[in-house]
């Protein structure tokens, strides 16, 4: 299982492309002195190194350019080369500060073989402005180590490390290595240095039990990573996507035209890998690769699991087409790959949701509301088309709410039918509106109302129909939610009434009367228009 390990990830600034031969570092201030956080290689080469005090490398190289340390600027940079790297392998994970692990397995013979792996990767760094080292070994340890020491050797294939090396083998290659590749602490190095032991080829053989006791066990383990004893795995950026597909370009692509053609001719390798294991895709991802390093992602939320790749490419085309931010080409793509993030199982396709008519199946109606869903989806955004469900509750405002479309098909959650006999309003107002009423008592009906500064004749009176809060949830939750939809906790009595110019209001009365004396929870009855019927 083949690592490839990268070091001094750094963007050469535009001002070093022309002096080239001025030394240059980054310092930051550190225990309360100056000191070189990063130094490019001409600083390297008249001896400074990481840790040294600035005042120290002035005096040991006049004229020294120096520029502070930004983090920030570091981690970000590093973050987006890591997300150029997938392209090579998907198991790409970090290294800070300043590197990144791939694990390679099954990737190398994608562009030659390893040696061309690694110098595709370095070349196109290069091209963009960033000095890297790399090295491939078997294990994540070896790769680590040699990476950092790959400028020792003018050999251009050090550090690649044949995948079916023996372990005495990796062990000969390891010997040079200075005990500083083994990822130790400044500390433990150090101690290591004060008693000799100065190359890793000194601790291979010694007692392992004397090394633990002086040094601690964590030189063990990861000498024994190092040599591949102990097995060691990276942590991907990435969960790994259960199947993908891509298309590399010998010659860099600038429209998007292409880019969807290109996508529908991975479409349909999609469906093909998706048909075979009896799933459908329910998240679609395409990742498009520029060839200046510009990676742009384009995520694709599917309602109900789906394999066929016409459906897949129109949605990718839909999406292309309403982007915020368009594709910007720039120099080309060089790279297109499209991958099922998640899947579910799916089962044969029954027809093709095409001249559906009243005799259609109820399973057909649902795959054409999902294709239907998903269209709109793709062009108005994720949190863009909601949908109502119902909540199990007999109070008026809370007896549904919004969510995702996409989610309410994906869940099956079902849809707002009314179950319980009652007739409901089409529109509940936000809050309730006050009204004026003169109404027979105790129970009797709405005779007069004024509504909105207006008289209304009322000609019919359905009702009354009660609604008491749930007593059996919690009393402070309940008030709570009912708090937030501008309803009071009380008892009330809703009418469904007809005026003269055929309006239907939904309107209820808070609080009751006691032989035409207003109760005492309140110094008298409320009334207010909750709904209006179509």
């Amino acid at each position: 299982m083949p690592f490839l390990s990268t070091d001094r990830v750094r963007r050469q600034p535009a001002h070093r492309r022309l002096e080239a031969d001025v030394p240059l570092v980054l310092v930051s201030k550190t225990q309360g002195t100056q000191r070189i956080m990063a130094a490019d290689r001409a600083a390297e080469r008249c001896g400074l190194k990481v840790g040294t005090a600035l005042a120290q490398a002035r005096a040991m190289t006049p004229g020294l350019r120096v520029l502070p340390h930004d983090l920030m600027s570091d981690t970000s940079l590093l973050e987006a080369i890591a997300d150029w790297a997938d392209r090579y392998t998907p198991m790409v994970g970090r290294d800070p500060p300043y590197g990144l692990l791939l694990d390679i397995t099954g990737a190398a013979h994608l562009l030659g073989g390893e040696s061309r792996l690694r110098a595709d990767l370095l070349g196109r760094l290069q091209r963009q402005g960033v000095w890297a080292t790399a090295a491939i070994a078997p294990s994540v340890g070896a790769a680590w180590a040699l990476s950092r020491c790959s400028g020792q050797s003018s050999d251009p294939d050090y550090g690649i490390v044949p995948e079916r090396i023996d372990r005495a083998g990796l062990d000969g290659i390891l010997v040079p290595l200075p005990v500083s590749a083994l990822r130790l602490s400044s500390e433990t190095t150090a101690a290591l240095r004060r008693v000799g032991l100065k190359r890793i080829g000194d601790l291979i053989g010694r007692p392992r039990s004397a090394l633990a006791a002086r040094f601690g066990a964590a030189l063990i383990v990861r000498l024994d990573q190092a040599r591949g004893i102990d097995t060691e795995a990276i942590s991907p950026r990435q969960p790994l996507p259960p199947a993908v597909v891509e298309h590399s370009f010998a010659e860099p692509i600038l429209t998007t035209a292409a880019v969807e053609q290109t996508c529908r001719h991975l479409s349909e390798q999609l469906a093909a890998i998706l048909e075979d294991r009896g799933q459908g895709a329910t998240q679609l991802q395409l990742a498009v690769y520029r060839v200046d390093g510009l990676v742009k992602r384009i995520d694709l939320r599917l309602a109900s699991p789906t394999r066929r790749s016409k459906t897949m490419a129109d949605l990718l085309a839909l999406r292309l087409g309403h982007l915020d931010d368009p594709l910007d080409p720039g120099f080309g793509y060089d790279l297109i790959r499209l991958a099922a993030i998640s899947v579910a199982a799916k089962d044969e396709e029954a027809c093709q949701l095409t001249g559906l008519d009243e005799q259609a199946t109820p399973i057909h109606l649902a795959e054409a509301c999902a294709a239907l869903i998903d269209r709109l989806t793709a062009r108005f955004g994720d949190q863009k088309i909601h949908t109502l469900v119902a909540v199990d509750t007999h109070i008026p405002e809370q007896a549904s709410h919004l969510v995702p479309a996409q989610a309410r098909v994906a869940q099956r959650q079902s849809p707002i039918l009314p179950d319980d006999g009652q007739q409901r309003p089409l529109r509940l107002f936000d809050p309730p509106e006050p009204v004026d009423v003169m109404a027979e008592v105790p129970d009797g009906p709405p005779i007069h109302l004024r509504w909105r500064r207006r008289p209304l004749r009322i000609v019919q009176a359905h009702g009354p129909e009660r609604i008491a809060p749930e007593w059996w949830r919690p009393r402070q939750l309940a008030e709570t939610q009912l708090a937030e939809t501008h309803i009071h906790s009380a008892t009330r009595d809703y009418w469904r009434i007809e005026d003269a110019m055929g309006r239907r209001l939904w309107l209820y009365r808070e609080g009751f009367y006691e032989a035409g004396v207003a109760a005492p929870q309140h110094k008298s009855p409320r009334w207010y228009v909750h709904g209006l019927f179509a």
